[in-house]
């Protein structure tokens, strides 16, 4: 079929070549190219005009910026738009790759988007998105450009990880399925007239933050397939996505920048060519803080033949890729058909963005009039509404009834004000939650609003002269020569956690930041790069406090060692002591206590509205994990305090990622949990605490207990044998995986499906009836989860297979009806490097949650029997059953994956191996750097059992240098587990016993 229609685009190729006008002595001042020419199949199109370009010109367009072509009147093509929730930011290739920030629509963070559990909605999301894209493309496409990067996919296993509100899930379908629905409705449905070329951000196995660089993910080829690989193939099967960002990380010893799956495993996935790219910086990484290549030609070499197209390093300055590129053509280290392949397929996704078309081809009409329309503004507070999670609701203390509500106190750090994040728009507008309770109440109710910060005063100790602020500009310095503890002396000093405060002048709103030496009060909000507006108070034996500054740039090796504020001769603060001794000591004054005037709020009014929680520039983002998921000392203080002075009160968290409250879930009548959900994000807060949307928001995240519950290593991605998500994890959680309330109450009948065995390429029907026995119309979602009773490894202890989301009238019952393929209960078989469903009864588990399960029946597959290993194969180390100390590494710098053992004692184990009568040989593939020998013992049972006999590895003095080994056996006939013991580091790339 694809050469059929090949043959047929080169036929009609030729005949558009041939009628192509040519006047003796009449230059076309815009000659009509075939490559211009909507009708060519797009392949005809492609291949037209990379015969055009010369090599200089193609290697240039493996740079972020593609350079203009004026001669074939082609225009700079930039890859690159942020858009996780909306069109965020991009850069400027003509001020210096300056960030250049959206004003547009906003929707909910991207944990937000999935908690809605709505892929329709999201659907819509994904569109109005591309919308804007195209939109802000419209206004200036050197800035704004149609390759949107969005969206994250990598999966949320544990939240500490500091871009948790970017990805959606800790679940492989649920991401799936929320990421397909973004990525379709930016690409707008059909993947040969792209509306936005969206990319999947960040491939692959990536979770942490700290040294995230050097940092190597250690994924088995279990997780590997079924969990990290998993999330990323359904939008790239969809066609709603048109490539991979790659990660920063290394997995399994290499980096993910030259993962060969980029070319191989993902571009499998779909029959569409995909344009993949590389992270900020990245390509240089491989050569400084990576050290993988010795050179950069050898590194982008290495890159281009990995997969990806579009090089992101040197801001704007393309020349060091060219160059490098240019050195590896000249020695050989890539062919002109290397880069050929790889601006094939940049070309093929720019042609489907309509960019050669007529007027932009088919979206090419959509105008800045979309940027944040009032349908938009609409679609982002349903979408905030539905983002909202009812976490608990004793004594129906929600809804609230507005005609009885008539005195509010809206408290907390939150109550007043919205945050952005880095990977968010600046809001057009906001409408915060005491906004939108004012508007809900009106003004005959009585509505107040306070953010529960203690304002203080810092005085210089040695001098009795106060800490002030002198106005807004980068000119305005903060000085210490306050005679008295006057407005511009006072700040509002609010907790975020882990001992991190900011100030908040009360003269002028501004925040005091740092500014690379002078402070002022310049900035409306925490914000920039480096979040220079951080500090932490440390108690002195005097009784006096010394202020630090922990802004994040502090955390950089670079930093000098004065981060403690002192009072300079000229009274300006400045970083000039490494030492609290030396530091300039502050009494800090209270001039009013936050949590009094809360309390007296509270006990004012009818009903308090707490609403606390994070602020997403501080506590945890891009390049900065968390180190607890509690909230801060000072919120749940303020917590603990209106709810003793009112118990009618209800508790709004807003944060990117889930928090211990085991004592507010305890005390707390009603909590409900948003994400920072953009500028509607008041007005969904109104709608839900009354009753005007019934919450239907379910956790797309297991929130545990305490931090306790979690690995104590972020970098523990083995979620299998560490027991992470709720499809491993034992312990109990504060609320579980797809929790969430309702104003409404919903029966479960029993679970139906056949009676007859399904086979494996059969599919599985449940229905269950699902009835509202509520007084108010709601939406229930209902989730399978399934588990498989037998098998040969390890299986989840309940895993989603499906979910559907049912709208119920009050008394209505809808019978729901989920379809699950057999396939899908395939797990990978290590054995033989494959997908396998299993013979075995699967329970199936129809619930509210992953905990709340209503309905349970079971089904028999006749699937297959996992074969005893034979080991008389070559068998690969990485594919072990189990194993203690060992790391998976590179087995050579372009492919392969081996076991390295890095201490004695270390071993990997082969449940089930069937040993020939006769085997007495093991043979080996090894390397070893260390100038010893070293040596791998085969033993039965267990790591110290019957010892079959010892393997030495030579010294081969390179990681990647391998040779064979043998060793002789005892004979040991039979079905073993087989256990390979290491006595040093050494690398084991494969091995047989024959």
């Amino acid at each position: 079929m694809g050469n059929k229609r090949l043959r047929r685009g080169i036929a009609v190729l030729a005949l558009a070549l041939l009628a192509l006008p040519a006047v003796p002595g009449t230059a076309l001042a815009e000659p009509t190219y075939p490559f211009r020419d909507p009708h060519l199949p797009v392949q005809a199109r492609v291949d037209d005009l990379l015969g055009r370009l010369t090599l200089d010109e193609k290697i240039s367009w493996l740079h972020q910026y593609q350079p203009a072509v004026p001669r074939l009147g082609i225009g700079l093509f930039k890859t690159g738009t942020e858009a996780l929730h909306g069109v965020a930011w991009s850069t400027d290739i003509d001020n210096n790759g300056a960030v250049v920030k959206a004003r547009g629509t906003t929707f909910p963070q991207p944990v937000g988007m999935a908690s809605t559990w709505d892929t329709d909605l999201i659907n819509r999301v994904g569109s109005a998105v591309g919308d804007e894209a195209r939109g802000y493309h419209a206004q200036n496409p050197r800035v704004w450009g149609l390759n949107l990067w969005a969206p994250v996919v990598n999966l949320l296993r544990d939240p500490r990880w500091g871009r948790n509100e970017e990805g959606y899930s800790e679940d492989p379908l649920l991401t799936a399925e929320i990421s397909t629905a973004y990525g379709s409705g930016m690409t707008g449905g059909d993947p040969d007239h792209l509306k936005s070329a969206p990319t999947l951000k960040h491939y692959l196995a990536y979770n942490n933050e700290v040294r995230r660089d050097v940092t190597s993910s250690n994924v088995p080829p279990r997780v590997l397939n079924e969990y990290d690989r998993a999330a990323f193939k359904p939008a790239i099967a969809a066609d709603a996505a048109t490539g991979v960002m790659a990660s920063y990380n290394l997995v399994n010893g290499r980096p993910a920048t030259v993962d060969p799956d980029l070319a191989t495993v993902v571009r499998g996935w779909t029959d569409q060519p995909l344009m993949n790219v590389t992270d900020a910086w990245a390509p240089n990484n491989l050569v400084a803080s990576q050290g993988y290549y010795a050179t950069q030609p050898e590194a982008n070499a290495a890159i281009v033949k990995a997969g990806l197209n579009s090089f992101i390093t040197d801001d704007t300055n393309a020349q060091p890729t060219v160059t490098a590129l240019k050195q590896a053509l000249a020695t050989g280290l890539l062919t002109e058909a290397d880069i050929d392949a790889r601006i094939r397929e940049i070309l093929n996704v720019r042609f489907r963005l309509g960019e050669f078309d007529p007027g932009g081809g088919r979206h090419g009409g959509i105008t800045p009039d979309v940027i944040n329309s009032p349908e938009h503004q609409r679609l982002a507070r349903q979408a905030a509404g539905a983002a909202m999670v009812l976490l608990k609701n004793s004594r129906q203390a929600l809804p609230l009834d507005p005609a009885r509500t008539r005195k509010v106190a809206v408290l907390g750090p939150l109550a007043d004000t919205l945050y952005s994040d880095w990977y968010g728009a600046d809001l057009p507008y906001q409408v915060t939650a005491l906004d939108g309770i004012r508007e809900r109440l009106g003004n005959s109710a009585r509505v107040s609003g306070l953010d529960g910060a203690d304002r203080i005063a810092l005085k210089d100790v040695a001098t009795g002269r106060y800490v002030s602020a002198t106005g807004t500009t980068d000119a305005d310095l903060v000085l210490g020569t306050g005679a008295t503890p006057a407005l511009v002396a006072q700040f509002d000093a609010v907790d975020w956690g882990q001992d991190v405060v900011t100030l908040r002048n009360a003269a002028n709103g501004r925040y005091l930041g740092y500014n690379w030496g002078p402070f002022i009060t310049r900035d409306e909000q925490p914000n920039g790069w480096y979040v220079q507006q951080q500090f932490t108070f440390e108690p002195q034996d005097d009784g006096t406090v010394v202020l630090r500054y922990v802004g994040y740039e502090t955390k950089e090796s670079w930093f000098a060692a004065e981060k403690y504020v002192t009072v300079g001769e000229d009274g300006a603060l400045k970083l000039g002591a490494s030492t609290p001794a030396a530091a300039t000591h502050f009494s800090r004054e209270v001039i009013s206590s936050g949590i009094d005037r809360a309390v007296a709020a509270a006990k004012a009014a009818d009903t308090a509205v707490l609403v606390v929680g994070s602020n997403p520039f501080i506590n945890g983002r891009e390049a900065h994990d968390r180190a607890s998921t509690a909230l801060s000392a000072g919120q749940e203080a303020l917590v603990k305090a209106v709810v003793k002075a009112n118990p009618r009160t209800v508790l709004v968290l807003q944060t990117s990622y889930p928090v211990t409250l085991t004592w507010e879930q305890e005390h707390v009548p009603a909590i409900v949990w948003t994400t920072h959900a953009g500028a509607e994000t008041g007005h969904a807060v109104a709608d839900v605490l009354f009753g005007d949307r019934n919450p239907s928001g379910r956790l797309t995240q297991t929130w545990y207990r305490s931090d306790n519950q979690l690995p104590p290593d972020l970098l523990e991605y083995d979620i299998i044998s560490s027991g992470q998500t709720y499809l491993y994890s034992t312990a109990k959680p504060l609320y579980p995986f797809g929790h969430g309330l309702s104003y409404s109450r919903f029966r479960y009948g029993q679970a139906r499906t056949g009676d007859r065995p399904i086979a494996a390429d059969g599919t599985i029907t449940v229905s269950v009836d699902v009835t509202n026995t509520g007084s108010r119309a709601g939406s229930e979602v209902v989730q399978l989860y399934t588990h498989q009773r037998t098998s040969r490894v390890k299986t989840p202890i309940r895993q989603l297979k499906a979910f559907q989301r049912v709208q119920l009238a009050p008394g209505q019952t809808r019978t729901v009806t989920l379809r699950l393929p057999a396939a899908e209960l395939a797990h990978w078989d290590v054995t033989r490097s494959r997908w396998v469903v299993e013979s075995s009864t699967y329970d199936l588990m129809v619930g509210a949650s992953a905990e709340d399960i209503r309905a349970r029946t079971a089904v028999r597959v006749r699937g297959e029997t996992v074969p005893a290993r034979d080991l008389s194969r070559p068998t690969r180390a990485e594919n072990f059953d189990r194993y203690a100390g060992v790391r998976l590494v590179d087995e050579t710098k372009a492919r392969g994956t081996s076991v390295g053992a890095t201490a004695a004692g270390q071993w990997i184990s082969f449940a089930g191996s069937a040993l020939r009568p006769g085997a007495h040989t093991f043979t080996a593939t090894v390397a070893r750097a260390g100038a010893d020998a070293g040596t791998i013992q085969v033993r039965l049972g267990s790591p110290t059992g019957r010892l079959l006999g010892t393997a030495t590895v030579p010294s081969t003095g390179d990681d990647y240098r391998y040779v064979n080994v043998s060793a002789e056996l005892a004979r040991a006939a039979g079905t073993h587990d087989v256990y390979l013991v290491f006595d040093s580091p050494l690398r084991l790339a494969d091995f047989a016993i024959r």
